[in-house]
């Protein structure tokens, strides 16, 4: 009986281990979508990643999104030295990319299909999951050239502000569907990796 006790034990503890260690993996893991996440509507924006008009010296025309992976920052130029102001998440280190392109194609609460290179990274991800609130698009997508980047919703507002995603930008939901209301399909995309001076 003692032996047989002694071996629950063992079990208990074993399989206690397992569970704080991997509940512990996935907290630290940055990079983890969460499927099926339905994000709190009520949740508040730290001042510096909420929306806002600001100054902003650029050459570029009104209409331009000027993306500053540094800053964490997306850029809608409006002329007269004025940009609106929005907060992101951006890609994590070893994810980050600067370029040109534009939006290709625009969607309201999209489907999301991992690419296999995040399949492969996260085995666990859905295949294919329906667009809606506990999706990891959130409520609108801008899809930018022919790649697998998009500006995107979240249903994870908490991760504005950090370096956590794949490669894409990601708003909170009030924000992208602002954005996607002033912007055309043809929309000039300008990603930096380096703050402007």
């Amino acid at each position: 009986m003692t032996k047989l006790r002694h071996l629950l034990w063992m079990v208990t503890a074993v399989v206690g281990l397992v569970l704080s260690t991997s509940q512990g993996f996935a907290q630290s893991r940055p990079d983890v979508d969460e499927p099926g996440l339905v994000p709190d509507e009520n949740y508040q924006l730290d001042p510096e990643w909420q929306k806002q008009v600001v100054y902003y010296r650029t050459n570029e025309a009104p209409g331009t999104i000027i993306i500053s992976t540094a800053e964490r920052h997306l850029y809608l130029v409006q002329g007269n030295g004025r940009a609106l102001r929005y907060g992101i998440g951006v890609g994590r280190e070893g994810f980050q990319w600067q370029g040109l392109l534009s939006i290709t194609r625009k969607a309201e609460w999209p489907d999301w299909t991992p690419p296999p290179e995040m399949i492969a990274r996260q085995p666990y991800l859905p295949r294919f999951m329906a667009g809606g609130p506990g999706n990891p698009l959130g409520a609108r997508a801008m899809y930018l050239g022919t790649t697998v980047y998009r500006i995107h919703g979240t249903n994870q507002p908490d991760t504005i502000g950090t370096a956590i995603s794949s490669g894409c930008f990601r708003l909170v939901n009030a924000d992208v569907m602002d954005l996607y209301g002033r912007v055309p399909v043809g929309t000039k995309v300008i990603v930096r990796q380096k703050p402007q001076l």
